[in-house]
C-alpha cells in the first residue's frame, strides 16, 4: 500500500539539490516511522511495538529515507518464508514535504538494491481497487523493468473481511532481476536497480 501523507501536490523547486539519504532502518526509528504511518490516513495503522519490529527484526527488508534528520520516506517488507524469491512489500509512506520527488520508486529500487534483497525475482503487494495512487506507482515500476503485471483478489470485503474492508487484490510484479532476453545472463539486481532509480529520479 502506498500513501502520500496530504494532498500538497508541490514540487521541490528546480535546482534543489536532492539531500535524501536512504538507509535501512534501526531501533531508534520506530517512533518516528510510525508517526508518519499514522499521517498517512489511507494506511491501516499498526502498533507501535510492530514498527520497532519492522525496524530491528526486519531491517534488512525496510529502508527509509531522510533529509536533514527527517524521515520523508518508509517502505516496509519481507520475505516470507516460503518464498525466498520474493519480496512482499506492505506499506509504503511518503511524507508531504517529499511529494513530486517519485520517492515511493526510489525507497523500492533502493531496497532491492540492498544486499538482504539480492536473490530477489518478484514483488508482490495488496492493493484495494480505489487507492489510485498505489497502482499507478506499481505499474510504474513494472514498466521500468519491463515486467508483467498480475493481480488476483486475496482478501475479499465480504468473505474475510464481513464487509468492513474493501477487498485487497494481490499485485506480482516479475520477474524482477532478469535480463528481458532470455538467451543472455541475467543482469544483477543491483545494475537493473541503477536503471530504474535513475528512471524515476
Amino acid at each position: 500500500m502506498l500513501q502520500q501523507s496530504a494532498n500538497d501536490s508541490r514540487s521541490p523547486a528546480r535546482g534543489t539539490q536532492d539531500r535524501l539519504r536512504f538507509r535501512h532502518p534501526k531501533r531508534e526509528d520506530g517512533q518516528a516511522v510510525h508517526d508518519l504511518i499514522a499521517s498517512c490516513e489511507a494506511l491501516d495503522g499498526n502498533s507501535l511495538y510492530c514498527n520497532f519490529l519492522q525496524c530491528t527484526h526486519f531491517s534488512e527488508t525496510c529502508m527509509l529515507a531522510e533529509e536533514d534528520g527527517k524521515i520523508l520516506g518508509w517502505v516496509s517488507a519481507y520475505i516470507p518464508p516460503k518464498d525466498p524469491g520474493t519480496l512482499f512489500v506492505w506499506q509504503v509512506a511518503v511524507d508531504e514535504a517529499a511529494r513530486g520527488r517519485k520517492l515511493a520508486r526510489r525507497l523500492i529500487a533502493k531496497l532491492l538494491d540492498s544486499e538482504g534483497c539480492e536473490d530477489i525475482e518478484r514483488i508482490k503487494t495488496t492493493i484495494t481497487p480505489d487507492n489510485r495512487s498505489s497502482w499507478r506507482m506499481f505499474e510504474g515500476l513494472a514498466d521500468q523493468f519491463g515486467a508483467e503485471v498480475s493481480d488476483t483478489v486475496w482478501l475479499c470485503e465480504k468473505k474475510h473481511f464481513a464487509g468492513q474492508h474493501d477487498s485487497e487484490h494481490m499485485l506480482t510484479i516479475a520477474p524482477i532481476g532478469s535480463s528481458e532476453d532470455e538467451t543472455r545472463p541475467a543482469e544483477p539486481v543491483g545494475q537493473r536497480m541503477n536503471q530504474a532509480e535513475a528512471a524515476a529520479a
